[in-house]
């Protein structure tokens, strides 16, 4: 799947910083007693609580979050737009660089790992607040589940992108009962905001990208092209199904994804079937990170164009192709940046109507 996880070393358990919680249980043998962050904590603790109904948890943040850990790039960048970097104490999981212009904000937070951390690492931390993007990374075989931070008195987040509406299950990237839309991207946004109460820039980042949305489907019909969508693995590729974020990309300019008639997120599919679907144009991840074949554009189109099955596919002949982040193929601030890139290239193509 597009963010399974390479198998971690074993690693010597460093000495976990403490928890801040009133009552602490142990972690194995381990006995953590509760401590204080100081400093910011004044005006942490004198912000309202806050109480949200989150992927099926209820989550109560009692006090502003001044030591926060995003799991996943997706969920960091909305807080590092958020202005939060310095609530931040870590982040992990990165397939590309960070969204231009948040340079100098994430490089205020430890990257604690470029994939997924232990559960010691992200405690040595002392968090007071956890969020991530996908239900797996806060789920059995992740960084941890929920109710194990949360004994530990650290509440948790997960995107609601990731549980709206789908099926997680398995060891795949689980499965869509209805289609995505923005709007779940919107709701992460203003949740976040709202928990470090920085709502007013929360309906001021929505509002923006709910502008670029509108500005860059104006006037392009694509209602007769055909698109693919690869992330990764070029043995047996992930090609997206119909209703993540591709999904919301296809349907605002109108297009036809060629694997609609799936509903998993990102099925693994033959390149015979792939050649023989022939999409007009394929979207295709630039990835930075090393977990699978063929992560970057360059060794994806290598690919193609050398491959029997695939090097006469008309995208590719044709060399009609759109390159995005990893980040603009998951539900993320990103996904925009997706409906904007793959609008112009379609005017480029002269496929935009």
């Amino acid at each position: 799947m597009p963010f399974a996880r390479p198998v971690r070393p074993v690693r010597p358990v460093r000495p976990l910083r403490p928890v801040r919680s009133a009552v602490l249980l142990a972690l194995g043998a381990l006995v953590l007693s509760a401590c204080g962050s100081g400093g910011a904590a004044d005006r942490a603790g004198t912000a309202a609580a806050v109480s949200l109904t989150n992927c099926g948890h209820t989550v109560r943040v009692d006090a502003t979050p001044e030591r926060a850990v995003s799991l996943n790039q997706g969920t960091t960048e909305i807080m590092l737009s958020l202005g939060l970097a310095d609530r931040m104490v870590g982040t992990a999981t990165w397939t590309d660089p960070v969204l231009e212009g948040l340079e100098a904000e994430n490089a205020k937070v430890a990257r604690l790992a470029d994939n997924s951390p232990s559960f010691e690492r992200v405690l040595d931390e002392d968090p007071d607040f956890v969020a991530a993007s996908f239900v797996s990374t806060l789920g059995k075989g992740g960084v941890a589940t929920r109710e194990q931070f949360e004994k530990l008195g650290v509440p948790t987040y997960v995107a609601p992108s990731d549980c709206s509406g789908k099926e997680n299950h398995g060891n795949g990237d689980g499965e869509r009962e209805a289609a995505l839309s923005m709007d779940a991207v919107y709701g992460e946004v203003r949740d976040l905001a709202k928990v470090f109460g920085e709502e007013q820039r929360g309906e001021e980042l929505v509002a923006s990208l709910e502008e670029r949305m509108e500005r860059a489907t104006q006037g392009v019909d694509a209602s007769d092209v055909t698109l693919m969508y690869w992330f990764a693995n070029s043995e047996s590729p992930y090609m997206a199904g119909c209703c993540g974020a591709p999904g919301i990309m296809t349907r605002a300019l109108g297009a036809e994804n060629l694997f609609d008639d799936t509903h998993e997120e990102w099925p693994q599919i033959n390149w015979e079937t792939v050649a023989d679907r022939d999409p007009d144009v394929l979207v295709i991840g630039d990835l930075t990170r090393k977990s699978q074949t063929a992560e970057t554009a360059e060794k994806k189109i290598e690919f193609l164009e050398s491959n029997a099955v695939t090097k006469n596919m008309t995208a590719v002949k044709k060399k009609r192709y759109v390159l995005l982040s990893g980040q603009a193929l998951n539900p993320t601030i990103r996904t925009v940046e997706g409906v904007e890139r793959i609008a112009t290239a379609l005017r480029g193509y002269g496929l935009a109507g």
